[in-house]
């Protein structure tokens, strides 16, 4: 039983949800404002958040009978009947309260001293990503299902992971770190764009509209160049902005591993073929981050 929820907590996700977590602790570690105790509540969070939405989609999947017997990645849980339904709910809810818990405890350690409306600004913002991680494959009009996913893990793995981790450390804002946290968005939605295209047959089947669904195979690989490059390009004017020495540059040791996943997601024609791509440009954005923080740190 302990290996069916280990299964379905899909713990090959959770470096790719790591990694806003870990640039927004380097970039503020840069500024001079780190501390151990809100970067671990911050991960912990974060892991708590990824658990969440990996059962709640293993259950709304299900429900909605949209994880059949032709789907090619891995089987879910609930679907095989590994995990019942009302198992898998109570999972959902479970991890719903840890990740309310440890985001309250996060908010107290990082914002004491800070005005009470910042404190229930960023607990609304916590709820909201609650409830995005559940309403993606749940609820009457489920948005993962729309093609609006793509949207949500820019914002979530990008924008909200980076900037509000920034925030923790540091009570500040500084909106040039929206190209880093951009860069990391787009990449962690390159992760999810190569999910969609292995799935597009059995998705356009099945009426979940994804990106690749939308926009036919041909296009949803130049839309995951677009990402590629875009991540890329962001992270370049970013460094020339603000770069002091060259070892802030280190992170372009990574560059080619992207160029490699994109050539390989417009080569492979099997659907089968894209999974261990899922797994590598995860690692690789994991490697790009600790790049960007070695290279800050070194170059400090």
């Amino acid at each position: 039983m302990t290996k069916n929820w280990l299964a379905a907590a899909r713990p090959r996700t959770l470096p790719l949800a790591l990694a806003s977590i870990i640039l927004g602790s380097f970039l503020a570690a840069a500024a001079g404002h780190f501390s151990w105790l809100i970067a671990i509540l911050a991960a912990l969070t974060t892991i708590f958040l990824q658990i969440l939405s990996n059962f709640a989609n293993d259950y709304g999947d299900a429900i909605s009978g949209k994880d059949t017997e032709e789907r090619v990645g891995p089987r879910r849980a609930v679907a095989t009947g590994l995990i019942t339904k009302e198992k898998m709910l109570t999972g959902v809810i479970i991890t719903s309260v840890l990740s309310l818990m440890s985001g309250v405890w996060l908010l107290a350690e990082a914002l004491r001293g800070a005005s009470s409306n910042v404190f229930w600004a960023f607990l609304v913002l916590g709820l909201l990503c609650i409830g995005a991680a559940i309403a993606y494959t749940n609820g009457k009009k489920p948005y993962g299902y729309s093609g609006f996913g793509d949207i949500a893990v820019l914002l979530f793995f990008g924008w909200v992971g980076v900037l509000g981790t920034y925030f923790m450390h540091t009570q500040n804002f500084d909106f040039r770190l929206l190209l880093p946290a951009t860069s990391v968005g787009l990449f962690a939605t390159g992760v999810l764009n190569i999910n969609n295209i292995r799935d597009i047959e059995t998705d356009a089947k099945t009426g979940k509209n994804s990106v690749p669904v939308r926009l036919g195979r041909a296009r949803a690989i130049q839309y995951h160049w677009l990402l590629l490059s875009g991540g890329m390009a962001c992270a370049l004017v970013y460094t020339f902005m603000t770069a002091s020495t060259g070892w802030q540059f280190l992170y372009l040791l990574t560059f080619p591993l992207f160029i490699l996943n994109g050539r390989a997601v417009g080569n492979h024609q099997q659907a089968r073929e894209l999974n261990p791509r899922l797994g590598q440009l995860a690692m690789t954005t994991l490697l790009f981050v600790l790049l960007w923080g070695v290279g800050m740190t070194v170059g400090a």
